[in-house]
């Protein structure tokens, strides 16, 4: 079952589009409540009608004929460049040489997009549907990765199983490094991470994907209690792809 409303992301005054996706029990047990997993690029994630390139994750689909019961909460992205600047943590003067050389500078509002989440969006869950407050999650692919990473590291004790999909890491570099380096991850308890041999995009190459989650990887294994990371031969950087890793992806936050 889906419910969709628009809320306003206050630090940024935009408003945005929440698309909601609800276990099949749901209805049955009035009494249950339900761990929540906060995911970016809301519009790709359960019908190929509604996402950006005409494909889908179809999580509602997968969730449906599997036993697990989650409550997925579903975050529309902002519109071309400013996409970015949402997902970015930090300002990178560097990529405006990669989208746009008519900007100084892209990215710069992940801080204020993240506290919308923990501040204003997640307690408006926790008071409307029958949640499981401190069984909080939050996964992304591309630069839906990268912030996630930023979120779990800025909200450990918020976000305790995270997934970052074909992360954009390489946008703030040095920075998420640095971030990761400083932070007390020990209360997070599961940490996935994947990247494709194919993820070759605009003028990042796969090689710069793989070598910058990789090195993401080396500092995250040894601070949460448990991390995985994957190298996914011939996979691309879209949600075909990331729609075949579904499984995968909640059978290791949720199972076990």
């Amino acid at each position: 079952m889906y419910e969709n409303f628009e809320v306003e992301i206050t630090p940024l005054k935009r408003k945005r589009q929440i698309r909601i996706y609800l276990p099949n029990t749901y209805g049955e047990d009035v009494t249950r409540r339900y761990p929540v997993l906060y995911m970016h690029d809301g519009q790709n994630l359960y019908k190929d009608a509604d996402a950006g390139y005409g494909m889908s994750w179809r999580i509602g689909d997968y969730l449906d004929q599997s036993d697990l019961d989650v409550i997925v909460v579903g975050i529309d992205c902002n519109e071309g460049l400013k996409r970015l600047d949402e997902y970015g943590p930090w300002k990178s003067n560097e990529m405006s040489d990669v989208f746009s050389a008519e900007r100084q500078s892209i990215g710069g509002e992940g801080k204020e997009y993240v506290e919308f989440i923990v501040h204003e969006l997640k307690p408006m869950i926790d008071e409307m549907y029958r949640t499981l407050p401190g069984e909080t999650s939050m996964a992304g692919s591309s630069m839906g990765g990268l912030i996630s990473s930023y979120a779990a590291c800025v909200n450990p004790h918020v976000f305790k199983r995270v997934a970052s999909i074909s992360s954009a890491y390489w946008f703030n570099q040095k920075e998420i490094e640095e971030l990761i380096k400083e932070s007390d991850l020990s209360n997070i308890e599961r940490f996935y991470m994947d990247i494709g041999t194919k993820e070759n995009t605009e003028s990042i190459d796969d090689l710069t994907y793989i070598n910058s989650s990789r090195d993401i990887y080396n500092l995250l294994h040894d601070k949460v209690q448990d991390c995985r990371f994957d190298i996914v031969e011939c996979a691309a950087h879209n949600e075909v792809a990331w729609r075949e890793r579904v499984p995968v992806i909640f059978d290791y936050l949720y199972k076990g």
